[in-house]
């Protein structure tokens, strides 16, 4: 018992701080071009954004599913486990390849699609196209991130992520300010980031570890597969935030216009560090759920859990404190033209809004604990519940009965009934297991 206590503080602190750092940096993306752009420069990032989080999806699927792999045959002791990494990576090639040909020939078409208008379309397209074009670096990142991890080293995958978080920070100032560069300075910082993670996860491949080689082998389809089902809950988790926030953009232009979505922006932008602190929960007891799932240890597993929904509990409650107390202080941090209507639209939507993570921070780790366990549909019937099923007609629903009110609600409707939905579920897997 103790030593899963001190395994899973282990894994979670240091995936909680990597993690947070990951999202500080697209909060000073939004706090930068706040100040340089202005509301209209928020709307850009926000309906760009939603690109950016489709790939950090892919790039979770292809490497949370390959380490699972990883760590799932690395317990059969017949050395199978030692092609994982580049059955991994050829799966990233394939999807960098799909990215860089949007960035090509699809950006204008994109950011019509996401809701740009005369007024933002030129901001979108430098973002999205910049983003997109350093889509290889930015899977390259999460497979190695989460190979690293299972390969006992998250104390390195923090430094990386930390690391490459607080540089970014630094070159959106300076890309932005000294050098005047505008969205693209800021989607440039981005884009670097990953890079300089890359090199300092190279360390690991150099010093310590033996199981993350390249080798001479055939490519089995069936493996490859396998590890996009593995990573598949994963992918529909990140996915989510990208849905929703498509999804809320298109109904909050309508409803605000550029100014509404320049409000949510701002939300969804901080609300990116909540997701940050359980999706760094989740990946924290990914690699302890997978040794004990494949141990047979069922004792383990359900202390891992209470462990981790205890976490969240507490996690979702401190959040919201914080955010109510400080509602008016956050809202005016990236309202740099002191917008009225934008401060009153984000600061009413941040109290009801983060009333929902109290859910969502159950719904995130309960998925990634059922992906590792290999209860891979019904991980994925709750995030797709999360990311459209449930979450889509909640919101076009209340949005045409309460307007902008309606938006924000939605959000805590459809994680109170995912999670509903999720502890049923997880009630009926053990009277399976006890049958």
């Amino acid at each position: 018992m103790k030593k899963i206590k001190l395994d899973f503080l282990k894994y979670t602190s240091l995936n909680i701080l990597a993690m947070v750092g990951v999202s500080i940096y697209i909060l000073a993306d939004t706090y930068f071009i706040s100040k340089a752009l202005g509301a209209i420069g928020l709307t850009a990032l926000n309906l760009g954004i939603v690109i950016f989080t489709l790939i950090q999806s892919v790039g979770l699927m292809v490497g949370i599913g390959g380490a699972i792999d990883f760590t799932l045959r690395k317990s059969e002791n017949n050395n199978s486990q030692k092609t994982s990494f580049q059955s991994t990576l050829f799966i990233g090639l394939l999807f960098s390849a799909i990215f860089l040909l949007i960035s090509f020939f699809f950006t204008t078409q994109l950011s019509l699609f996401l809701g740009a208008d005369e007024d933002t379309l030129a901001l979108t397209r430098i973002y999205i196209s910049t983003i997109l074009g350093f889509s290889p670096f930015f899977i390259l990142n999460n497979i190695v991130l989460a190979f690293v991890r299972n390969d006992n080293g998250p104390r390195l995958a923090m430094i990386a992520m930390i690391a490459s978080s607080f540089s970014n920070i630094i070159l959106d100032y300076i890309f932005m300010f000294p050098l005047s560069m505008g969205i693209f300075g800021a989607a440039l910082a981005t884009g670097l980031s990953p890079i300089i993670s890359l090199s300092i996860l190279t360390t690991h491949f150099k010093y310590s570890s033996k199981s993350l080689r390249l080798y001479k082998y055939k490519l089995e389809i069936k493996r490859l597969v396998r590890i996009m089902i593995l990573g598949l809950p994963s992918f529909a988790t990140e996915f989510a935030s990208s849905i929703t926030l498509f999804t809320f953009n298109i109904v909050i232009l309508k409803i605000a216009g550029n100014i509404g979505v320049a409000a949510y922006g701002v939300i969804a932008n901080v609300a990116i560090i909540a997701t940050a602190l359980f999706t760094g929960l989740a990946q924290g007891i990914q690699p302890l759920v997978s040794n004990y799932y494949a141990k047979s240890d069922r004792n383990g597993l359900r202390t891992i859990l209470n462990y981790s929904l205890v976490t969240t509990f507490g996690l979702s409650i401190t959040i919201y404190l914080i955010v109510v107390i400080f509602s008016n202080n956050i809202v005016s941090i990236f309202n740099g033209q002191n917008n009225e209507v934008l401060a009153t639209i984000a600061e009413v939507g941040l109290k009801i809004y983060f009333a929902g993570f109290v859910f969502a921070g159950i719904n995130i780790v309960l998925i990634s604990f059922f992906s590792a366990t290999s209860n891979i549909i019904k991980a994925m019937v709750i995030s797709i519940l999360r990311s459209s099923l449930l979450l889509i007609p909640v919101v076009l629903l209340l949005s045409a009965l309460f307007g902008i009110y309606g938006v924000w609600v939605s959000f805590v409707i459809t994680e109170l009934g995912v999670t509903v939905l999720t502890y049923l579920t997880y009630s009926n897997q053990l009277k399976e297991k006890n049958r």
